[in-house]
């Protein structure tokens, strides 16, 4: 049996990244997932027109080669598909209460899209190109 999460979503923030005291790069951010909300009736609920949709946020977390990746190239609002795998965690806190968190630890970050500063310097880029002349 296999532990595989594949998720397509938008970046919710600039990826934070630190290493351990060990040398290992960890780079952690968030995912945010969406789907249709429908009724009880299983049609898709519209408001003002558009679609109604059901956002999910999920955290997602990078070793090494993938963090140090992702730490470079990922921005706020980028479209990414993570393929990884899912990690319960379970903790007390200082207040002796027994918590408990879920993550994603990617194997593969993809770029579905650049980030805006990438998309900025291309459209300097081709607005630079019509000042060449021909």
């Amino acid at each position: 049996m296999q532990n595989l999460v594949i998720l397509a979503g938008n970046v919710g923030a600039t990826p934070e990244t630190r290493s351990t005291q060990g040398g290992t790069k960890i780079t952690q951010f968030s995912l945010a997932t969406s789907r249709p909300k429908r009724d009880s009736e299983g049609k898709v609920l519209k408001e003002n027109g558009r679609r109604v949709e059901n956002t999910e946020w999920h955290r997602i977390t990078c070793f090494n080669g993938v963090a140090k990746t992702v730490a470079e190239y990922v921005e706020k609002g980028q479209k990414v598909m993570v393929r990884g795998r899912i990690h319960y965690t379970r903790w007390t806190d200082q207040e002796n209460i027994e918590r408990y968190g879920v993550e994603i630890i990617a194997d593969e970050v993809t770029f579905l899209s650049y980030g805006k500063s990438r998309q900025q310097q291309d459209n300097r880029q081709d607005n630079d190109d019509d000042d060449i002349p021909f």
